[in-house]
């Protein structure tokens, strides 16, 4: 239950695909959708809003970091998590969104570390882009991001919407409300409660006391 008189969640979400079509796109306005439903507020925003050069370490010393990278640091920042939607590109996360987030991790602070992130993808495939979300899990963790355990996979996705932009499958399609459901109840806890600011706790699927959770403390 959020704490009487608190804010709502912010939430960012990000579509990491340039084509404007494209069901990653799709599928970043479907969570957009439901979060705000949730009572969150919304910052969805495209990847082309955050243009930046390939990084170059003597760029950055004579230029410092680029307005696209700056802009994502300053939205993210802001939001108490992070949503991204991401295709899969052989078998990996598109290289601009990696780009993207080696720029941003230039900051100091880094904005990425102790940021509660939800990942999902949208692809052709039988596989729904698992392997790109894998990878894309990697360099956020590093960074210090607590990413949800659960990420949403959607396969064959050029079949799975319908014309309302929603998901056919019913059954997927709660599985997706569910995940966002989920994530957002960590997120709420982690904001409003101050020990959830002291501990992340990752639930692996067995009842609590199980000793199947981790506890990570959050660094000093």
């Amino acid at each position: 239950m959020t704490p009487p008189n608190a804010r709502p969640l912010k939430v960012l979400v990000l579509a990491a695909s340039l084509r404007k079509d494209s069901l990653n796109q799709t599928l970043a306005m479907l969570a957009a959708e439901h979060v705000r439903k949730q009572g969150a507020d919304v910052d969805h925003a495209s990847l082309r809003e955050f243009d930046v050069p390939a990084y170059d370490g003597d760029a950055e010393v004579a230029d410092g970091i680029p307005a696209g990278a700056r802009a994502f640091h300053d939205r993210l920042a802001a939001a108490d998590g992070f949503i991204i939607a991401s295709p899969e590109y052989n078998g990996s996360m598109p290289g601009v969104l990696k780009n993207l987030i080696d720029w941003t991790s230039r900051f100091r602070p880094q904005p990425f570390d102790g940021k509660h992130g939800l990942l999902m993808s949208a692809s052709p495939s039988l596989a729904g882009g698992t392997r790109g979300l894998w990878a894309l899990r990697v360099p956020f963790e590093h960074l210090g991001s607590r990413i949800f355990p659960d990420m949403f996979s959607l396969a064959m996705a050029h079949k799975a919407f319908n014309d309302h932009h929603s998901i056919a499958d019913a059954a997927l399609q709660a599985r997706f409300d569910r995940t966002l459901d989920s994530f957002l109840s960590l997120v709420e806890a982690a904001t409003h409660y101050p020990c959830m600011k002291r501990a992340w706790v990752e639930f692996l699927g067995e009842p609590v006391g199980a000793g199947a959770d981790r506890v990570d403390e959050t660094r000093g």
